[in-house]
């Protein structure tokens, strides 16, 4: 069994191995494809003996990620609308997001 962990970012858990290529919510500051990122929020940890659990993050455990691309998801619409009110309002929504590839889990 392979060693796995669930991190959060942006709100959102996700779980991980090594290896494994991910779209997450883009992060704050400056990044460019190539950078590496470090997850700490580590909730669980698993190498197939042995489960470490936190208490909500586990002290000292981080996963490592590499940016492989920056991009914008697909548009979403937005519709508002009131029935006998002449009231329509559209709007458009996409989504930006960094796709990582997991290098290593410590």
């Amino acid at each position: 069994m392979k060693e796995f962990a669930i991190i959060e970012t942006g709100g959102k858990q996700y779980l991980v191995e090594e290896g494994d290529t991910l779209r997450v919510e883009k992060m704050e500051g400056e990044h460019k494809v190539g950078d590496s990122l470090i997850f700490d929020k580590v909730l669980l940890t698993d190498n197939g003996s042995t489960t470490n659990i936190g208490e909500p993050y586990i002290k000292g455990a981080k996963v490592s990620a590499e940016i492989k691309s920056i991009g914008r998801s697909r548009k979403i619409e937005v519709i508002k609308y009131k029935a006998k009110s002449r009231y329509f309002k559209r709007r458009g929504h996409r989504q930006p997001y960094f796709e990582v590839k997991i290098s290593s889990i410590k």
